[in-house]
């Protein structure tokens, strides 16, 4: 035998079982890494081309594992959105709280809303790169986030009726038109202002929320 073929004999190459030993049990792995793993995959190589293995890779978790949370990418990137748009508008909700009326918390809060969600690396990236993908929820249906954004609306404009700086409109139908408002100036912010200044048009923005809420 020679000696390289000796050398050879003598060094194991690494089985795929091996390699999983490397991973994190399935059992000890949240959401959130998962979720984290795809976040990182959407942002380098945007929604269309990332893969569910690749996901697996990123969060160091077998395929099965993945596969056990989340069927598809489809269900793991809806899960992705809802979380990461839902903290955002947690977000932006917790600095209205400090105004003094219900329509004046609504304005803040939307105002600060949008320049996040404009300013979201993960937004910016789907606009960028997977634009096609964003379209739906403007001309087709309303998703997880949209629903979560109108109610928080709802309950500002329930407490603005309640405390008279919200003038009386039905309840829905209220929510329904700001919501649109402020989905426009989410989706639209960015190119807006490359001629205009992103602070004024903001505050153009406060002004038509507040000037239509008030009694």
């Amino acid at each position: 035998m020679s000696a390289e073929r000796h050398s050879l004999v003598g060094q194991r190459t690494p089985s795929a079982l091996a390699d999983t030993r490397t991973r994190q049990p399935a059992v000890r792995v949240s959401d959130d890494v998962l979720l984290n793993a795809a976040r990182k995959c959407v942002l380098a190589v945007g929604v269309r081309r990332t893969t569910l293995a690749e996901i697996a890779r990123t969060a160091k978790v077998s395929r099965m594992t993945l596969y056990r949370r989340f069927p598809d990418v489809r269900s793991v990137l809806a899960a992705l959105m809802t979380r990461e748009f839902g903290e955002l508008l947690r977000r932006a909700s917790a600095e209205g709280s400090d105004a003094p009326t219900a329509r004046e918390r609504l304005v803040v809060i939307a105002s600060a809303g949008v320049r996040a969600l404009s300013a979201d690396q993960l937004f910016r990236t789907l606009l960028d790169v997977d634009p096609e993908l964003v379209l739906p929820y403007i001309v087709a249906r309303f998703g997880q986030t949209q629903q979560f954004a109108e109610q928080v609306l709802r309950s500002l404009l329930e407490a603005g009726h309640a405390d008279g700086s919200v003038r009386a409109a039905d309840l829905m139908t209220q929510a329904r038109s700001i919501l649109l408002i402020v989905q426009s100036y989410a989706f639209s912010l960015r190119p807006a202002t490359t001629d205009v200044n992103e602070n004024a048009l903001l505050a153009e923005f406060s002004h038509i929320l507040d000037a239509s809420l008030r009694p």
